[in-house]
């Protein structure tokens, strides 16, 4: 792999909101992606995990070619004869993780609109069924938080980047620490209608709970009589080794938000999936989205859905997810990292020398591609479909280039 040359500068007509790595990518398949010169590349970010099963995958191109010719969108003014294929695929896939036979599904496009969706469902649940005085709803949350980038959503995060310049912020959310289940549970009192918190902490480094937490974090709900939001956009659908990262700890949340992989990394489909007494108070009128649930996405939602019905693609997460274990176990020994984080196919590392930038940077030189986060920590998501060998050689090139920054 040749050193890359500092790219020309040139005028940009994008707005500056992303300072991404100086590679502009042409083509993907599988875990290979290939620049616009023609390099090849592992891809160790997967999209955030969107892209779980890697670029291009045959399953979801076709699903998504066979319904490009036929139909795309219709608006939710009209049903279309995917609509409820995919809503009771999804329910089948999720439901018994969730509320059972009852479970209810409510289409969006993107993770921010599914939580947003969830936000507004728990609240008039709130109002209507539990009895909180109008406008007094609050919800719990935890610190360290990402469940998007809106202007509610980052009314409630503790990210400097995300919040500042951005007020007046919407009121009615309360912070906790994470894992501190017993500060969750001291944050609720009447007016607490949900708390909404991701099972693993994606964008803060790959933040695994200690053992318990999400055990007791349930009990404190249910004791309450508030409902449990687990936020699954980044760990759902595979990531962890589980259709669901709450399965690892037995937990059943009232609402489930997912989004990224469930379109395939083909089109932004997101979706609400819970209980049909809270997503029920969501009548005609008070909440909808114009491409949510259209036909394309739920041709590809019911193609993505299909993947995980078989388990496969959760073993294979398990499977590579413990080579990708013992790998960082040989770096910490060495003294690339001082620690890591790992739930299945999913990593957060902590580098000791240089910045996560920097590590990202040299990474990209041996021909690897991952993303910095929080200063010192890289995330690692390959998609969840990438070989033993592919796997092996990408983390040998994560491997070299740590030891370049020694």
């Amino acid at each position: 792999m040749t050193a890359l040359a500092p790219r020309p500068a040139t005028a940009s007509r994008l707005a500056p909101n992303y300072a991404p790595l100086p590679i502009t990518l042409a083509m993907g398949e599988g875990a290979w992606v290939t620049d616009d010169e023609g390099r090849r590349y592992l891809d160790l970010l997967a999209g955030y995990s969107a892209l779980n099963f890697g670029h291009r995958h045959p399953a979801l191109v076709a699903a998504a070619h066979a319904q490009l010719d036929r139909l795309t969108l219709t608006s939710r003014a009209f049903d279309h004869d995917l609509l409820e294929p995919f809503a009771a695929a999804l329910a089948g896939l999720v439901g018994p993780l969730v509320a059972g036979d009852e479970a209810l599904v409510l289409p969006m496009n993107t993770g921010a609109e599914a939580v947003e969706t969830a936000i507004k469902a728990v609240r008039k649940w709130g109002y209507q069924i539990k009895g909180v005085p109008a406008d007094r709803a609050t919800i719990v949350v935890a610190d360290g938080n990402f469940h998007g980038r809106t202007t509610t959503i980052v009314s409630f995060s503790d990210d400097a980047d995300a919040r500042e310049g951005f007020g007046p912020f919407t009121p009615g959310f309360r912070s906790v620490p994470f894992g501190d289940a017993d500060a969750l549970r001291a944050a609720i009192d009447p007016t607490t209608v949900a708390v909404l918190l991701e099972p693993i902490q994606g964008e803060h480094g790959v933040i695994v709970p200690p053992e318990g937490y999400l055990a007791a974090v349930r009990a404190a709900c249910d004791e309450a009589g508030v409902l449990l939001v687990a936020d699954e956009i980044q760990s759902g659908l595979g990531r962890t080794g589980h259709v669901l990262a709450c399965e690892a700890w037995g937990v059943r949340p009232d609402l489930v938000t997912l989004g990224k992989a469930l379109g395939g990394g083909i089109l932004p489909v997101s979706a609400v999936v819970g209980r049909a007494d809270v997503l029920g108070v969501l009548t005609a009128g008070t909440h909808g989205s114009t491409f949510g649930g259209n036909a394309l996405a739920c041709a590809v939602g019911i193609a993505v859905v299909g993947l995980l019905s078989t388990g496969d693609v959760q073993a294979a997460a398990r499977e590579r997810g413990t080579e990708l274990g013992a790998a960082l176990d040989a770096m910490v020994a060495e003294g690339l990292l001082t620690g890591y984080r790992r739930a299945g196919l999913w990593a957060g590392l902590d580098v000791p020398h240089g910045t996560g930038r920097a590590a990202c940077e040299a990474m990209l030189r041996e021909g690897a591609l991952a993303k910095d986060t929080h200063g010192r920590t890289l995330r690692l998501a390959p998609p969840l479909t990438i070989t033993p060998e592919d796997l092996a050689e990408a983390l040998a090139r994560t491997t070299r280039a740590l030891r370049t920054l020694a």
